[in-house]
């Protein structure tokens, strides 16, 4: 089967797919709202009580959220909120992890037409406050135990948070809980349309702090094609489970899994708990998982186990995967071994969703990212921009109007302009093309670190090295790891006087896990006594980043000799 033979299927419909002039583009209504192609969708007699959320808590036992529950409580919220004088185009900060109350958030967000601040749990005081900062949120929700470490420095971290919930209220926090039960009689929600702001969310660049990201509503009508792509066209089946480890904070977690599942009108499973393989083979067969989304390093870790199918009650059969290259043995294991359909697909938080595979109509190639997916123009350019042959390395671009494009850069309208490329978005990362049009994936052109599945900005962990006393200048590439794509790995000079140590290493490694967050720390340092400069006077980052490669080369053909 065929992309063009969707439209000889019931499920064009589904799939936002029509054809204009020979080509599929990818459409939506202008009322578009994430709301109603999700939640709205399944309140129906026949379906507002179906299993929304299964949430394991701590000790174990399982707790359950029916579309219904999840309606009654996301009104609740919006009431509560729209008391307090929140409503259309506020900011709301989203920091509750991966507990069913941060999908009720959303729904209750778009009920208020508002806009979700996206806030990650891994955060460190320093990232977390310059997300909240940089966008001035005023209300934020979060958890005790993440905010207990944080509210003695609030009132400087935070100086523009007016309202605090918090489920278990430490004093002075409004109780989360309630504002879940409390009555929302005459609440009317205030819908906004497919081009108003629906999430923010902050991710990394190869210059400067993380930068506040801007998606409509739209982004979620503009994705489901792909995202059935990639679940294989079997996101609809009737004891379909979803589950996957990666922060709801981020698209992974949030546009490729929570919102996916309840379009599908099928349960999200999910917990606490930090990913471990022995851990997650245990919770797929409690919940019965049927679908998930993992980062190849999480397949890689789960890969060790060499029979799962003999030691755990499984029913997962769809995998996705992104955010990294997925490396042919690991897609092997997981067909052979798992026995699981794994489909990798690529992209980035302001434009995805570019290339993938669908195992249901066309075969995967080991070690490809796949093809272009419908609606999406994706084409290999030099420098200059000009299209390079096939079996030629180029960057891969798109249309600046591609149909998963973000609205834009928050308070930093100049910065798109780094992504464009005459009439095409950059995204900085090289592939080659085959005569079947499959792509594949030869690295990045830029400083930013692709390491587990994570996107990390060298500039802000640069500058929280150079904020400890002992650091006088600080340089921060990706190294190739086998395991992980790239680590973090910094070059310190140490200040006048100060004497390089193995402890100073580990000192500098939890000050950046505390400041930051631990996936952004180093897991290796090494000390210099002078950097390289460029002719701008800046310290040359590339000829330490391909110094690491040109070490990782050499070393792989030694263990391969």
């Amino acid at each position: 089967m065929t992309y063009e033979s969707l439209l000889e299927t019931e499920r064009l419909a589904n799939l936002n797919l029509r054809a204009i002039e020979g080509k599929l583009e990818i459409t939506w209504p202008s009322d578009a709202n994430i709301y109603h192609m999700t939640l709205g969708k399944h309140l129906g007699p026949d379906s507002r009580e179906r299993l929304a959320a299964i949430f394991e808590k701590p000790d174990a036992t399982l707790e359950t959220l029916t579309f219904a529950e999840v309606e009654s409580a996301a009104y609740s919220l919006a009431s509560k909120l729209r008391s307090l004088g929140y409503g259309r185009g506020d900011l709301v900060g989203i920091h509750t992890g991966q507990h069913p109350e941060t999908a009720v958030a959303h729904m209750a967000v778009c009920l208020l037409g508002g806009t979700a601040v996206t806030l990650s749990q891994l955060y460190g005081p320093d990232s977390l406050s310059h997300a909240i900062n940089d966008c001035k949120v005023r209300v934020l929700l979060t958890a005790a135990e993440a905010w207990s470490e944080l509210r003695s420095e609030a009132a400087i971290l935070f100086p523009n948070l007016e309202h605090v919930f918090l489920r278990a209220p430490l004093g002075g926090e409004l109780d989360l809980a309630d504002a879940f039960n409390c009555d929302a009689t005459g609440f009317e929600p205030d819908f906004s349309g497919a081009d108003d702001p629906a999430l923010l969310m902050y991710t990394s660049g190869s210059t400067g702090m993380p930068k506040g990201i801007l998606h409509g509503h739209r982004v979620l009508a503009a994705y489901t094609p792909s995202i059935n792509l990639f679940f294989d066209l079997s996101m609809d089946d009737e004891d379909a489970v979803y589950w996957s480890p990666s922060d709801w904070a981020w698209v992974g977690g949030l546009l490729d899994m929570l919102f996916p599942a309840w379009m599908a009108g099928r349960p999200i499973a999910t917990s606490l708990d930090r990913f471990n393989a022995e851990r997650a083979y245990g919770f797929m067969a409690r919940t019965g998982v049927t679908h998930a989304f993992l980062a190849p390093t999480a397949i890689k870790r789960l890969a060790t186990t060499e029979d799962p199918r003999r030691s755990f009650d499984l029913a997962i059969r769809v995998i996705c995967t992104g955010g990294e290259a997925l490396a042919a043995e690991t897609l092997k294991w997981a067909e052979d071994k798992l026995g699981v359909v794994c489909n990798e697909f690529y992209g980035m938080t302001e434009v995805n969703h570019l290339i993938g595979n669908c195992a249901a109509l066309f075969p995967r190639r080991p070690g490809s990212m796949g093809r272009a997916y419908p609606g999406h123009d994706v084409r290999l350019v030099d420098e200059s921009g000009s299209e390079v042959m096939e079996g030629e390395t180029g960057e891969i671009v798109t249309s600046s109007d591609s149909p998963t494009r973000f609205l834009g850069y928050l308070n930093n309208p100049e910065k798109e302009s780094e992504m464009r490329l005459g009439p095409f978005l950059r995204t900085n990362d090289l592939a080659v093309r085959d005569e079947d049009g499959y792509f594949w994936y030869k690295g990045r052109n830029d400083d930013v670190i692709k390491s587990s599945g994570f996107r990390i900005g060298p500039t802000e962990v640069e500058e929280c090295l150079i904020s400890h006393r002992d650091v006088a200048e600080a340089a921060v590439v990706g190294k190739p790891d086998p395991e992980r794509g790239s680590i973090v790995k910094a070059f310190v000079k140490p200040s006048p006087g100060v004497s390089t140590s193995e402890e100073l290493s580990l000192i500098l490694i939890e000050h950046v896990r505390k400041r930051l967050a631990a996936y952004k720390a180093p897991r290796e340092i090494e000390f210099v006594e002078q950097f390289e400069m460029t002719s701008s006077a800046k310290i040359n980052r590339r000829s330490l980043r391909e110094a690491e490669k040109a070490k990782a080369a050499k070393a792989q053909d030694r263990s391969g000799s």
